[in-house]
């Protein structure tokens, strides 16, 4: 890892250093917070969780081959807590937050490899649109992408950690619910180009109206470098409200040519629905424009091939090198992952939910073979009008033209209520307190041939919905 001496990692966390001077200059192989993944040569970070403290597993981490520890204790207290073992010899660096101190290696690190980062924001659609803008960069470049949920203020960190020397580009997912933690996530990665593809309602509980969204996103620019690219979803009306940043005017992109206040620079046109095998259009750019099979459905993918499109031109990618990208898409498990088995034909959508994200599943699930079932779970984080904005979802798939709708959860009794006030007698809905109890309904409740959306926020656990419909 470029330049991460013990020494400067002393140095750029105004952190203690407890060891021989020989080894202050051993150049760290990994940074890790997971005692599980310790290797030889690395660096652990001790970080105090939930659920358990990093520092209990520092004696085990030295003999798995750690070459050193970030530690909130000194060596003394930690020997007298957790005991270690004699042969284990004891390098340790003592700072005063171990979470602020990965944060300011981190920040360290990308300086070091100097390398161009694009940084993706919004409220919904974040990682299709960074799984997409990667399929794209990789036609030309190496890169480094977020994986998983990695985009918090740990999760950031652990992400830059992951890159290298021979990585060429960075695309970083940045998630935030409070005012501050924006700026915080921009002062590590400086992003030269920032993707924002929209503000909706996540988070109402913490930043209060799309507004206060809109604002907590904005800090991106904070640390934004003014030789850069912004690339905007040019159809939402918050966002159309940002205009240039350091110099640096907006590339925008929607369905059409017209935006919500300004022309977009991307647009599709001769838009084709292809059911769940994806969505044929014709993508325009100020560079010309290509025909392409974006192979995962629904209009939101439309978005994110656009926002991939603008970010390949924004690096010097051909048409036909965007137009591959986009086709080599691939849908992560739990971000709208179509299953076939033997039964069923699976949508598995249960990473995360939010009222714009379950409209835009519930509207795809229309074009499904078969009866057409939905089962949806509780959306967190919607503060105070969560009843009522759960209530309109359900509103909205109690009108969509489908079959079923099974609901799950304390919230989702909302839902079940909406879709009542809708549907009438034309599709079967039902509410169940918890996954348990449907579970033991599955066998009762599908028929071969269905097509079966499975969709809550990540908390709710559908995964073991989807994995139980899998078997």
């Amino acid at each position: 890892m470029k330049n991460l001496t013990l020494s400067n990692i002393t140095l750029v966390t105004d952190g203690k250093y407890y060891g021989s001077e020989e080894k202050k200059e051993f150049t760290v192989t990994d940074i890790v917070t997971d005692s599980r993944k310790v290797t030889n040569g690395c660096l652990f970070v001790a970080i105090r969780g939930e659920h358990a403290d990093g520092h209990q597993f520092i004696p085990q981490v030295l003999d798995a081959g750690a070459v050193a520890v970030l530690t909130e204790l000194s060596p003394e207290i930690v020997k007298e807590q957790y005991g270690m073992p004699e042969h284990s010899e004891f390098t340790a660096i003592q700072v005063t937050s171990t979470l602020q101190a990965v944060k300011d290696i981190a920040e360290f690190y990308l300086r070091q490899l100097n390398k161009p980062i694009v940084g993706i924001v919004g409220s919904v659609g974040k990682t299709s649109t960074k799984e997409m803008t990667a399929s794209v960069l990789s036609q030309r470049y190496r890169v480094l992408k977020t994986e998983g949920n990695f985009n918090n203020e740990l999760g950031v960190p652990m992400t830059v950690f992951r890159m290298r020397e021979d990585d060429e580009i960075g695309v970083i997912e940045m998630g935030i619910n409070h005012f501050g933690e924006m700026h915080r996530l921009a002062s590590i990665v400086h992003p030269d180009t920032v993707i924002m593809t929209n503000i909706g309602t996540a988070h109402l509980e913490f930043l209060k109206s799309r507004d206060g969204i809109l604002q907590a996103k904005s800090e991106v620019f904070d640390f934004f470098r003014s030789d850069g690219h912004i690339i905007l979803n040019g159809d939402d009306d918050k966002l159309s409200t940002i205009e240039e940043k350091e110099g640096v005017k907006p590339v925008r992109f929607g369905l059409n040519k017209d935006g919500y206040s300004h022309p977009n620079d991307l647009y599709a046109e001769d838009v084709e629905p292809q059911g769940l095998d994806g969505t044929r259009c014709r993508i325009v750019t100020p560079a010309g424009s290509f025909n392409v099979k974006i192979p995962t459905p629904g209009q939101h993918m439309i978005y994110n091939a656009l926002a991939g499109a603008a970010a390949g031109l924004a690096y010097g990618l051909t048409l036909e090198e965007i137009r591959r990208g986009i086709e080599s898409y691939a849908s992560l498990s739990g971000r709208f992952h179509i299953i076939h088995t033997d039964r069923y034909t699976l949508v598995d959508d249960c990473y995360n939910a939010n009222p714009a994200s379950m409209k835009a599943s519930l509207g795809i699930l229309q074009d499904g073979s078969g009866r057409r079932m939905a089962v949806l779970g509780d959306m967190g984080e919607l503060g105070k009008d969560s009843e009522k904005l759960h209530e309109e979802v359900g509103e909205f798939a109690g009108s969509c033209n489908i079959d079923g709708i099974y609901c799950i959860g304390p919230l989702s009794h909302y839902i079940s209520k909406g879709a009542h006030k809708t549907a009438g007698k034309k599709m079967e809905i039902r509410h169940f307190k918890n996954i348990d109890k449907f579970i033991d309904a599955i066998p009762e409740l599908f028929k071969p041939g269905d097509t079966i959306l499975v969709k809550a926020s990540h908390f709710m656990q559908f995964g073991r919905i989807v994995e139980k419909l899998q078997k």
